[in-house]
């Protein structure tokens, strides 16, 4: 629900509906336990950074990341198309209003699924340019080869997508994103896989995701990039 002080915010697309819903994640959420684990392994990334590098998460929703990590001294900033506060601005990967070269490291998180296809490499491209050189991507993008949609297009011939194809109609499998990023002048670093969907024991998580979190996070430790979920992308800007 959007309170009284959300309102003089713009909000788009299900935040006018749902308002902070990461903000109060629902514990039964499907995508929860795949959350959390992605959130961890930012945060971690980010405590290792020093407080007077310049950072801007695109595609930020609530600005979770950006109110919390401004508050610890962090020079944060963050935009998005359809998320308006007093630490989000509205903004737009296709065209961020930011000179060449503005921050050492950018945040994107489960946003490139949502672009369509035709306009993931220039929206790489326009993070480059305001990428310092050797400045660092850190880029979350669903998995369409995890072994779940494997298993469910060899047997059924479906595929099962990380969401609802309106929403996700940028999905592709890991290999492609990996030629994406590397075709826009990013040398990744290092490549980490969040979520098994090991067939059957994945759907049972689904179903109940608060009482079986643990063994979600039992499996993550299986978790090979190639078959995961989800796949986050350590990169540096190669110019």
């Amino acid at each position: 629900m959007i309170n009284n002080e959300e309102k003089k915010f713009f909000r788009g697309w299900v935040y006018a509906t749902l308002g902070n819903y990461h903000r109060n994640l629902d514990p039964n959420w499907l995508y929860t336990p795949t959350y959390l684990k992605k959130m961890k392994y930012v945060q971690n990334f980010l405590y290792t950074l020093p407080k007077d590098v310049r950072i801007l998460d695109v595609g930020c929703g609530e600005g979770v990341l950006v109110e919390e990590y401004r508050k610890r001294g962090y020079d944060i900033s963050g935009v998005d198309l359809n998320y308006e506060s007093e630490y989000v601005s509205l903004g737009n990967v296709l065209n961020l209003q930011y000179p060449d070269d503005s921050f050492d490291v950018i945040l994107m998180l489960d946003i490139f699924e949502h672009l369509r296809l035709e306009d993931q490499s220039k929206a790489l491209s326009e993070i480059k340019r305001v990428l310092r050189p050797k400045g660092n991507l850190l880029i979350s993008i669903p998995n369409l080869a995890h072994l779940y949609c494997r298993f469910r297009l060899f047997f059924q011939g479906r595929l099962f997508r990380t969401g609802s194809e309106p929403d996700h109609q940028g999905e592709r499998p890991m290999k492609e994103n990996v030629r994406l990023l590397r075709d826009a002048g990013f040398r990744i670093l290092k490549t980490k896989g969040v979520t098994l969907t090991l067939p059957i024991i994945y759907r049972i998580i689904c179903h109940w995701p608060a009482r079986f979190r643990w063994l979600h996070d039992i499996l993550d430790i299986f978790a090979l990039p190639s078959i995961s979920f989800l796949n986050i992308f350590l990169c540096e800007n190669d110019k």
